[in-house]
């Protein structure tokens, strides 16, 4: 099933996707939000892939690929993950009643894992990083005759995930900036393939957490690099850049912002304010990655992706005690970003 991973990433096939995926899921909502607006004086909107049935956009890409896996015969499928992935896969699998498994770090999300037993995959912990689990899923792939859904080097991923820019662009035509968090980079890589083939001078801005910031480092460097992955937002925490989706987005963003951990919960506490949304760090870091964009955003109309919302209660009792959280403050030590 090798020839899979070769399959084309484009408009067409993302066009083709929807097809697949409007199947399962109905379409995000596209909401503009007033106060998010006047903060950052622009027209800004935030799409909502936290209201998936699985909480994130991960479920898109989750849905086409095992629909093709189901038509191509495969006897089951493999994948590891630090949770919104594997949660897509397992859940898209049990729609369509294919055996799977998720192999995730020890010491993951415990509200991700939880979410992928519910959705009835075997669960593996294993390794204490996210490349540790995929070395994990090799041997298990090949010793149980299952298809290895790499969590980036997937041609229908991608397509899958891009059908959330084909409705971005449908019901705001006039988009100017498309600001979207990058982990793995499938939605990245979505979102240049799908908004450029429509209108290439759309700006996409990537961001990423500093303490795991591969992606940052690859794209500045223009070439694959390894780096730590110590943040606590898991749709962050790769160690390194994946090759197909870098090769698609590495030389089309507009500009890479990467946020602290302080940061990243401040994300949480300002999304909920404005949108009364509660997302996952990775999940609202769009919101502040916007703050910091703020001078090189206003004017314009901007959509921002609030990627998903599997929060731990940890995370989420941090997030509260900010005072952004009751109050949206945003104070000078979220300084502009300068690019």
């Amino acid at each position: 099933m090798e020839d899979l991973k070769e399959y084309p990433v484009s408009l067409d096939e993302t066009i083709c996707a929807r097809a697949v995926v409007r199947q399962h899921l109905k379409q995000t909502s596209l909401t503009r939000y007033v106060g998010l607006s006047e903060l950052l004086n622009a027209d800004v909107y935030v799409k909502h892939e936290n209201h998936n049935p699985t909480g994130s956009f991960k479920i898109r890409g989750g849905v086409n690929l095992v629909s093709y896996l189901k038509k191509c015969g495969v006897d089951g499928v493999i994948t590891f993950s630090t949770g919104n992935h594997g949660l897509s896969i397992a859940t898209a699998s049990a729609w369509l009643e294919l055996p799977a498994v998720v192999v995730v770090p020890q010491g993951s999300n415990s509200a991700k894992t939880r979410a992928i037993r519910e959705a009835g995959a075997e669960l593996v912990e294993a390794g204490r990083t996210f490349e540790e689990s995929g070395a994990v899923v090799e041997e298990l792939s090949a010793k149980r005759g299952l298809y290895y859904a790499h969590p980036a080097n997937e041609p229908h991923l991608i397509n899958g995930v891009g059908t959330e820019f084909l409705e971005i662009a449908e019901e705001l035509p006039d988009i100017d900036v498309m600001v979207v968090p990058l982990g793995a980079g499938s939605e990245a890589a979505a979102a240049v393939t799908t908004l450029h083939a429509i209108r290439p001078d759309i700006e996409v801005f990537a961001v990423q957490a500093a303490a795991s910031s591969a992606a940052y480092l690859s794209w500045e460097a223009g070439e694959i690099l390894s780096a730590g992955n110590e943040t606590f937002a898991g749709g962050f925490a790769t160690g390194r850049a994946y090759e197909l989706p870098f090769s698609i987005y590495k030389d089309e963003l507009s500009g890479f912002v990467t946020l602290s951990e302080e940061e990243l919960y401040s994300a949480i506490a300002t999304a909920f304010f404005y949108t009364h949304n509660m997302a996952e760090g990775a999940g609202a870091s769009s919101v502040m990655a916007a703050v910091k964009l703020r001078d090189r955003l206003r004017g314009k109309h901007v959509v921002l992706q609030m990627s998903g919302c599997n929060a731990s209660p940890e995370e989420i009792t941090r997030a509260v005690a900010l005072p952004e959280f009751s109050r949206g403050i945003i104070t000078a030590k979220h300084k502009v970003f300068d690019a």
